[in-house]
């Protein structure tokens, strides 16, 4: 009896992968083993960024809260302590974003933690 090959199937998974690959430069988008190498560590780094991605941005805002802090006399530890002191409901993301964007606003919530 002869080998039965699933070759309908083969193709398939390989094409998959090509197509996954499409834009890397040089053997890397159209060599299959070398393909399927980049596409599995590209997808090791994507799955390790998108926590980091949280990680980062969390950074990034207390930065912003922090300068925008100092200007009116605060620093970021004694800002965030007093706004959980005086109970509010703001998170990091909303205060970096009205630090950046709407600094009347800021300052009045500053206003508010000052009291």
């Amino acid at each position: 009896m002869p080998r039965s090959v699933n070759a309908v199937a083969a193709k398939r998974r390989r094409r998959k992968i090509i197509k996954q690959a499409k834009g890397y430069f040089g053997r890397r988008k159209n060599v299959y083993t070398v393909a399927k190498n980049a596409i599995e560590k590209g997808m090791q780094y994507a799955y390790r960024d998108r926590k980091k991605k949280k990680i980062t941005f969390r950074g990034l805002w207390i930065q912003r809260i922090n300068a925008a802090a100092r200007e009116h006399g605060m620093s970021y530890s004694e800002f965030m302590g007093a706004v959980n002191k005086k109970g509010v409901e703001l998170n990091r993301k909303v205060l970096a974003d009205l630090a950046m964007n709407h600094p009347e606003a800021f300052k009045a919530v500053v206003k508010v933690v000052k009291k």
